[in-house]
């Protein structure tokens, strides 16, 4: 097989690969989802790693960890939101919430909006290239990454506040407006 012949495969499954991804995961963002404890752990431990990493990063270029910590603030604002527009249920099949569709679809679109961007812009990474630099993190995807790992870490912690206060008191059901 020849190397354009390669290289042209390898996009095609990476293609594939990041399309059936970002499928699944606007499909989970959206509807009735069942609640899993462990689901929020991870999210937790995950995205402020990532934050602290990417914030390393861009410690010498001060508008790039800037924008990191404005897109944060921006995604804790959206968590709040979130969590108070999701519809929150407890059945005898067991704990149930509903996010925002309208938020999940904007969160999801911009995300989408912005890798199909990077790849128009850059091309798609070649096989066996060099890893993309540093300075490849630039201030509006910093904002966007910011963003969603502020809001999933926010939304994360409203999950497990509702799912303590109606594992306490059956009658929390719903969360206060």
């Amino acid at each position: 097989m020849t190397p354009q012949a390669t290289h042209a495969l390898t996009t095609a499954v990476i293609i594939a690969l990041i399309a059936w991804r970002l499928y699944a995961r606007i499909r989970r963002n959206i509807g009735r989802q069942q609640f899993r404890p462990a689901r929020p752990w991870i999210t937790l431990s995950i995205f402020p790693l990532l934050v602290a990493l990417l914030g390393f990063a861009t410690l010498t270029r001060p508008l790039s960890e800037g924008m990191l910590w404005v897109g944060v603030a921006a995604g804790v604002a959206l968590g709040i939101l979130g969590n108070r527009l999701t519809r929150f249920e407890v059945t005898p099949q067991g704990y149930f919430y509903t996010p925002s569709a309208h938020l999940g679809i904007a969160l999801s679109t911009l995300f989408v909006c912005r890798i199909v961007y990077r790849f128009m812009v850059t091309g798609f990474p070649g096989v066996g290239g060099a890893p993309p630099s540093g300075q490849s993190l630039t201030p509006l995807t910093l904002v966007l990454l910011g963003t969603l790992a502020g809001y999933y870490c926010t939304y994360a912690l409203g999950l497990l506040r509702w799912y303590g206060r109606v594992r306490r008191e059956p009658q929390a059901a719903t969360p206060p407006v």
